[in-house]
């Protein structure tokens, strides 16, 4: 409404899911995020780990080496997201007469974009800041 998105109880409960994103997953921070009525757009933010230190034997006598930890990729942080917002889209339709969705809630696959720089950080937020603005021109507008 007037450029702005004004959230029902499930683009509510995505925000909310979206927002505990860094206080469940280590070395995931999450930026900007706007839900639009039949997409998102976010920045996930997946932070560097630092590796275990560990000893290998060598030629030359024991070295330290670095055996990096696996986080999580950005594939990991979408498929947890979606599953864990599906799950309660389906309790919202069983326990709140939520509206069911036909087949699956979210498409397959996703869109990404690598984030290279401070202005191209800066270009992303501005579009998905200003996304609800132009959603009257979305071939979905209704």
């Amino acid at each position: 409404m007037d450029g702005k998105m004004e959230l029902n109880d499930i683009g509510q409960m995505i925000f909310n899911v979206w927002d505990e994103i860094p206080k469940y997953y280590d070395g995931i921070d999450i930026d900007e995020f706007q839900i639009m009525p039949n997409h998102i757009h976010g920045i996930v933010i997946i932070k560097n780990k630092t590796g275990k230190h560990g000893i290998k034997a060598g030629r030359h006598g024991d070295l330290p080496v670095h055996e990096p930890k696996r986080g999580l990729s950005l594939p990991d942080v979408m498929e947890r997201f979606k599953s864990l917002t599906t799950k309660k889209y389906i309790d919202g339709v069983k326990l709140n007469n939520w509206k069911p969705f036909n087949k699956r809630l979210w498409q397959r696959n996703y869109y990404e974009h690598v984030i290279r720089d401070e202005n191209d950080l800066k270009c992303t937020r501005e579009y998905i800041i200003n996304n609800p603005i132009k959603w009257e021109m979305d071939e979905y507008y209704k």
